[in-house]
């Protein structure tokens, strides 16, 4: 009894390293396509969860996803992060095997890019800085206008116009200096910006929110083919 004890514990540990082993090779191979097919500038992080694995890569479906993307990976200025989340992934394990995964069928995928204040900021150019303020923005900057060297602070909304990232100035004041109204007034749009999020694998931005190192995006997809002309 002891040694088929013995012989059980070794079977399942070797079953759960073959799991892992496993495993590995499949987020080695989805990083790689996903690279290819969504043109990426380098292969992305990818945790392929729910154990064991096996039973996933048997039946060519998993259940769950992660994929972590840098701004290099996608191409995009310092400061653009996203993570994703793939559900109902569908992938044969043959073509696992083999390593000629050339389509990714996917259930949905849900997840959050990120903009950084400092990318957000650089956009605006100038000595700009964003803070989140409530539900919207504190924007800060120096502009010259008229001869005038005006310090400004803003309160902003941001919200979405379709993958455009839009933040709208409701009022302008000069930063601790008596600056004449009508100057406010006339330099308030160049606190505004429109920023086109790019992302791959045909993802749609659904919410927008403001967070404490920079602007949350939701982001969506449903019954998608990565890899599809």
């Amino acid at each position: 009894m002891k040694v088929l004890a013995v012989l059980l514990v070794l079977l399942l540990g070797a079953g759960v390293l073959l799991d892992r082993v496993a495993v590995g090779v499949a987020e080695a191979q989805v990083s790689r396509q996903l690279a290819a097919t969504a043109g990426l500038a380098g292969r992305p992080d990818v945790e392929v969860r729910g154990f064991p694995f096996l039973t996933q890569a048997v039946g060519g479906r998993y259940d769950e996803v992660r994929i972590s993307l840098t701004a290099e990976q996608l191409g995009r200025p310092a400061g653009t992060t996203a993570d994703v989340v793939l559900r109902g992934v569908r992938v044969p394990l043959s073509a696992v095997l083999a390593g000629d995964v050339e389509r990714v069928p996917v259930d949905r995928i849900d997840g959050t890019a990120t903009l950084s204040y400092g990318l957000l900021a650089d956009q605006l150019g100038g000595n700009t800085t964003l803070r989140r303020e409530g539900d919207g923005l504190r924007i800060t900057r120096t502009v010259d206008v008229l001869g005038y060297t005006l310090p400004l602070t803003a309160v902003g909304t941001v919200a979405l116009d379709g993958d455009v990232l839009v933040i709208d100035v409701e009022r302008a004041t000069g930063a601790g200096v008596d600056v004449p109204g009508f100057l406010v007034d006339r330099v308030s749009d160049l606190l505004d910006l429109r920023y086109r999020v790019e992302l791959p694998f045909d993802l749609r931005l659904t919410e927008v929110t403001p967070a404490a190192d920079g602007v949350d995006v939701r982001v969506a997809a449903r019954d998608t083919v990565l890899g599809a002309p």
